[in-house]
């Protein structure tokens, strides 16, 4: 069974936990680490401008010797998101995620941020559609 992003959202619920881009890293990093995420979508009134990660925060903050409590979230977010719809199905999110070497994919629907969804959450999807796939195989093939 093909599992799209819709049904994925479905089972792993929509929260999204977003920023502004005039906020501090300080407070992206505290807010990732409260709800223990690794990415955060940034948006200016409901608009995504960004998303920021670890990744940036360690590229971007620890190794060039900047202040967290200082350096804003737009200085140093990744301004070129890759997001998906809620039609596209695990397997398509993660070729995307592959070949542009993403963890994280915002789902947009209608112009709004519906969800947010992670590498890991569509490793889980690919190996559980597979794994369905095996087993009815199986069953087939012994007659059952």
């Amino acid at each position: 069974m093909v599992q799209t992003v819709r049904s994925l959202l479905r089972s792993k619920g929509h929260e999204v936990w977003s920023i502004g881009p005039a906020s501090t890293v300080f407070e992206a990093i505290r807010l990732m680490s409260d709800k223990g995420i690794g990415a955060l979508v940034v948006l200016d009134e409901q608009r995504l401008v960004g998303i920021l990660s670890e990744r940036d925060y360690t590229r971007n903050v620890i190794l060039k010797d900047r202040s967290s409590r200082t350096t804003r979230v737009a200085e140093i977010m990744t301004r070129k998101v890759f997001y998906v719809g809620p039609e596209l199905t695990a397997e398509e999110c993660m070729a995307l995620m592959t070949e542009r070497r993403v963890r994280h994919l915002p789902v947009i629907e209608h112009d709004i941020v519906v969800g947010v969804i992670s590498i890991g959450d569509v490793v889980k999807a690919v190996i559980n559609a597979k794994g369905l796939l095996i087993e009815q195989l199986e069953r087939y093939i012994v007659g059952g």
